[in-house]
C-alpha cells in the first residue's frame, strides 16, 4: 500500500550549515540524498522515518579531491561521479566496478556513496572495496567533526556510529595499492539490478611468490559488511607453489566459510552464501597463481 505523501514532511536548508543545525535542533530528523532507498520504501508504504531533510543539492558534500596520498570522496558523490573519475580507475578498479553495477543507470546517477554507507544493508555494493582499500569515513556535526576506519563504522545490522546529528562528510581512501593483485565479484539472481546473494573483494600483494599482504571483503556474509580476518590469515605470508598452493587454498576455504555468519532469507540460504564465498575466493586465488 502507498504511503500517503501527507503523513510526511521535508525540509532543505540550502547550505551544510543549515542541514547541520537543523539536525542538532530538530532530533528526529533523516537525510535524503538520492533517495533510491527511501523512496522505494515511500513508494511500498514501509517508511517509517516521517521527516526528512534534504542532502541532495549539498555542493559540500559532492566532490573528488585527489592528493599525492590520498583520494577523498564526497559522500553526496554519485556513482556515476565515481565511474567517470579518471584516478578513481586506475587506483581504486574494486570501487568503479561495484558502482558499475549498482542498480540501473538512473540509479546511479542519483545514488551516492554516502548513502549506500549509511543505509547500512550488509549486502550493499561498496563496502567490500572500501574495507579492502582501508577506507576511512569523516564524520560532522555542530559539534565538530571526527574520522575513524570505515570497518568500525557498522556495529551491527542497520545499527551505525553515526549519532542523530550527524552527517557522513567524505570517505579517504589511502592512495598506496599499486603492485596489488585485485579482484571483486557479485553473485546474484541476474547481471545488473540485483541485491547481491554474495559478494567479495580481494586485494593481494605477492612478492617472489609470497602473499605479504592480503585483504579480504564480503558483504552478505554477516550482519554488517565484513572483513575476513580468519581467510586473510590462513593467506598471509603463504607461499604459491604448486607443492604447498592446493592445501593453501583448501586452508583458506576452510577458514572463509568457518567465520562466515550468513542468514536464510527470501534471496539464498545461509549454506549456499556460505559456499560461493568460498568458491569466489578460490577462484582469486587460482588466479594469483598464474
Amino acid at each position: 500500500m502507498r504511503s500517503n505523501v501527507l503523513d510526511y514532511s521535508l525540509i532543505a536548508p540550502p547550505t551544510l550549515t543549515g542541514v547541520l543545525e537543523a539536525l542538532a535542533s530538530q532530533p528526529g530528523l533523516t537525510p535524503i540524498a538520492g533517495g533510491t532507498e527511501i523512496m522505494v520504501a515511500l513508494a511500498a508504504g514501509h517508511l517509517p522515518q516521517k521527516h526528512l531533510i534534504s542532502i541532495n543539492h549539498l555542493r559540500e558534500l559532492r566532490f573528488i579531491d585527489v592528493t599525492a596520498s590520498n583520494l577523498t570522496i564526497g559522500s553526496g558523490t554519485t556513482y556515476t561521479d565515481i565511474r567517470r573519475h579518471p584516478v578513481i580507475a586506475v587506483d581504486f578498479p574494486l570501487l568503479v566496478q561495484a558502482a558499475s553495477w549498482t542498480g540501473s543507470i538512473a540509479n546511479q546517477n542519483r545514488g551516492t556513496l554516502g548513502g549506500n554507507i549509511v543505509n547500512a544493508s550488509p549486502a550493499a555494493d561498496s563496502p567490500p572495496a572500501l574495507l579492502v582499500y582501508d577506507a576511512a569515513v569523516t564524520l560532522v556535526s555542530t559539534r565538530g567533526e571526527r574520522t575513524l576506519p570505515y570497518r568500525d563504522f557498522h556495529l551491527s545490522y542497520k545499527k551505525s556510529v553515526l549519532a542523530p546529528d550527524e552527517l557522513l562528510y567524505s570517505i579517504t581512501l589511502p592512495r598506496k595499492f599499486a603492485g596489488y593483485r585485485a579482484y571483486i565479484r557479485k553473485v546474484g539472481p541476474r547481471n545488473a539490478q540485483a541485491i547481491s546473494k554474495v559478494a567479495l573483494a580481494c586485494l593481494a600483494l605477492v612478492e617472489n611468490n609470497l602473499i605479504t599482504d592480503i585483504r579480504i571483503g564480503a558483504a552478505s556474509l554477516r550482519e554488517v559488511p565484513t572483513r575476513c580476518p580468519a581467510a586473510e590469515a590462513a593467506l598471509l605470508n603463504q607461499p604459491i607453489t604448486p607443492e604447498t598452493w592446493p592445501a593453501t587454498i583448501a586452508a583458506a576455504r576452510a577458514a572463509l566459510i568457518a567465520e562466515a555468519r550468513p542468514i536464510d532469507d527470501i534471496r539464498s540460504t545461509a549454506r549456499y552464501r556460505a559456499s560461493i564465498a568460498a568458491n569466489l575466493l578460490e577462484e582469486f586465488l587460482h588466479q594469483l597463481a598464474i
